[in-house]
C-alpha cells in the first residue's frame, strides 16, 4: 500500500501536467507508511475519471484504457490532499463527491472483463487541490528560484558554483536536497528521472530552489533540476519527414548534426519583422556575448532571465533571453513546415554524448537575419526552460505542447 500511494501520488500530478516535476517533493516516498497493506491478491487502477454514475466510476487508466470500476457498498473512499504524507490525514468522503478530471487509485479485484473492475477502496485526489497546489509551487519557484549554468562542481563540499547572469552563486547542497535529471531521451521535462550531484557537470543548466543569501550569492538548495544540453545553428542540409529527422551544419562546431524532431518537440517560426529585430541587437551585443559563445549550452543570462533572477550584461545575451521568451507565444510548427535551405536554432538533447543524433526541445526557424548578423557563431542561443511556467522548470521546452 505504501509503494501504491507514493505511485499515485507521482502519477497523479505528473498525469495532469500540473506540477513541476520538480516539485514533486521526497514526501511521496514517504506517503503513509502507517496505511493498511492491501490483500496480496487485490489489484489495483491509476488514472483519471471521465464519468460517476450512480455507484460506478469510468476511468481512463494511465496506459490509456477505458475501465468501469463498480464500487462496493462499504468501500473505503478517502480523500487526499497533495503533499499528505499519512493516510491518517485523508478524509471520509462519499462516492457523489468525486467528479470527472480527479485522479483517482482504486483497489479490489478485476471484474469478468479487462475493462471492468470492482473496487473495495478508493483514494481521491481532487483536480481543483492539484490546481491550487500546482499555484503554490509555481509561485514559490518563482520567488525562491534561481538558473543558470554551471561552472564548477566540488562534490566533497556539496557545493555547486553557477553562473547566474554575471554573478556566481553558490549552491550548496546536503543530504536533504533532492535531485532530478533532464531524461537525455526524451524531451518531456515530466519525464525528468531522480538523479545525483555525480551527474552534475560544468556547462549544465540547472535550475534550484531554496532559502537564498541576503547578497544573493548563494542558496542552500532544496531542489536542484539539471541537464545537459545543445544549442546548435545552421541552415538545414537535409530533411526526413518520415523518420522525422534533419540535419544541418553546425556554424560553431562546423560538425554535421542529425536531430531528431518528435511530436513534443516545439518547432517555431520567428515572424521576419522579430527576426530583423533581433538581428540588430544580437550584431550589437555580438563582441559582449563572445563568452556565452558556442553551442555546448544556453547562455548562463538566460537562465538568470528565466528565472527572474535579473538581467545579465551584454545586449546579446539580453536579446537572447527575450528571444526564448517569445518563442513560447509563437504558434506550434511541424517538421512538415522546414524545408532544406532554412536557417534554424536548436537548443536539443542529447541521450549518448558521443552520439552526433540530438533530440530537437526547441526549433526556431526564420532566423537568417540573426545568423547573418554574427557569421561564424550565433550571438545568442535558446533556452530550454523557457517554455515551462516562469520560475518554474515546467515543460523544459518540451512537455509544454
Amino acid at each position: 500500500m505504501f509503494k501504491e500511494i507514493s505511485v499515485f501520488r507521482t502519477a497523479a500530478l505528473r498525469a495532469s501536467l500540473i506540477l513541476p516535476v520538480a516539485a514533486l517533493s521526497a514526501c511521496s516516498t514517504m506517503v503513509m507508511a502507517q496505511a493498511p497493506a492491501a490483500a496480496p491478491t487485490a489489484a489495483r487502477q491509476l488514472g483519471t475519471v471521465t464519468a460517476v454514475a450512480g455507484n460506478s466510476l469510468t476511468l481512463k487508466t494511465d496506459a490509456g484504457q477505458v475501465v468501469v470500476v463498480s464500487v462496493a457498498d462499504g468501500a473505503r473512499i478517502l480523500q487526499l490532499a497533495p503533499g499528505s504524507t499519512d493516510l491518517k490525514t485523508a478524509q471520509a468522503i462519499a462516492l457523489s463527491d468525486i467528479a470527472a478530471g480527479d485522479r483517482v487509485l482504486v483497489t479490489g479485484k478485476a471484474g469478468d472483463s479487462a475493462a471492468a473492475f470492482a473496487a473495495s477502496r478508493v483514494i481521491l485526489m481532487k483536480s481543483s487541490d492539484i490546481a491550487q497546489k500546482h499555484e503554490m509551487e509555481q509561485a514559490d519557484w518563482q520567488k525562491r528560484g534561481t538558473g543558470g549554468i554551471v561552472s564548477a562542481v566540488d562534490e566533497s563540499t556539496g557545493t555547486l558554483t553557477v553562473a547566474v547572469g554575471a554573478k556566481k552563486v553558490a549552491v550548496n547542497t546536503s543530504s536533504k536536497t533532492q535531485f532530478r535529471r533532464y531524461a537525455g531521451d526524451s524531451v518531456k521535462f515530466e519525464d525528468a528521472k531522480p538523479g545525483t550531484l555525480a551527474q552534475i557537470q560544468a556547462g549544465d543548466q540547472l535550475r534550484v530552489r531554496g532559502a537564498k543569501s541576503d547578497d544573493g550569492l548563494s542558496i542552500q538548495a532544496e531542489e536542484v533540476v539539471s541537464g545537459s544540453f545543445k544549442n546548435l545553428a545552421g541552415v538545414i542540409a537535409t530533411i526526413d519527414a518520415a523518420s522525422g529527422t534533419l540535419t544541418l551544419k553546425d556554424l560553431t562546431t562546423k560538425k554535421t548534426v542529425t536531430v531528431l524532431v518528435t511530436a513534443n518537440s516545439n518547432v517555431r517560426t520567428l515572424p521576419p519583422q522579430a527576426a530583423a529585430m533581433f538581428a540588430a541587437r544580437a550584431k550589437g551585443g555580438a563582441a559582449g556575448a563572445g563568452g556565452t559563445g558556442g553551442t555546448s549550452q544556453p547562455a548562463a543570462g538566460q537562465g538568470a532571465e528565466a528565472s527572474g533572477g535579473g538581467r545579465p550584461g551584454g545586449a546579446g545575451r539580453s536579446a537572447g533571453g527575450d528571444l526564448s521568451q517569445l518563442v513560447s507565444r509563437l504558434p506550434s510548427k511541424t517538421i512538415a513546415d522546414l524545408k532544406v535551405g532554412d536557417a534554424v536554432m536548436i537548443v536539443a538533447s542529447q541521450s549518448d554524448p558521443g552520439s552526433a543524433k540530438v533530440t530537437a526541445v526547441t526549433l526556431l526557424s526564420g532566423v537568417e537575419p540573426i545568423l547573418a548578423a554574427t557569421p561564424g557563431a550565433p550571438a545568442m542561443t535558446l533556452s530550454p526552460w523557457s517554455i515551462g511556467g516562469e520560475g518554474a522548470p515546467e515543460g523544459g521546452g518540451g512537455g509544454g505542447k
